[in-house]
């Protein structure tokens, strides 16, 4: 029987529920969806406005703030154009 978890960080760090590959793509999730907030609240937009700039509907904008959904790459470089950005794929650091 499973322990009972009480905090998203001991769900993350139990590796019988979270893979690390599971791990990894939930952190980066988190990283990309606060950066998209972080510069719609920047830029001094509601998510009703960053719909009629991105052609996004701003129900979908908010699921995709509450991290809900997934978004599609075709969905994120429409909402972050507006905003300034692009998604662009970095080499990782050798150590």
């Amino acid at each position: 029987m499973r322990k009972t978890v009480n905090a998203f960080a001991e769900y993350m760090a139990d590796e019988s529920r979270v893979s690390d590959a599971e791990r990894e793509q939930i952190l980066f999730q988190a990283a990309l969806i606060g950066k998209v907030i972080e510069a719609r609240e920047e830029k001094g937009l509601s998510q009703r406005e960053l719909a009629e700039l991105s052609g996004v509907r701003q129900p979908a904008i908010a699921r995709l703030e509450s991290m809900r959904v997934t978004p599609q790459i075709d969905t994120l470089f429409r909402i972050l154009a507006p905003l300034g950005y692009t998604l662009s794929i970095t080499p990782i650091a050798k150590s």
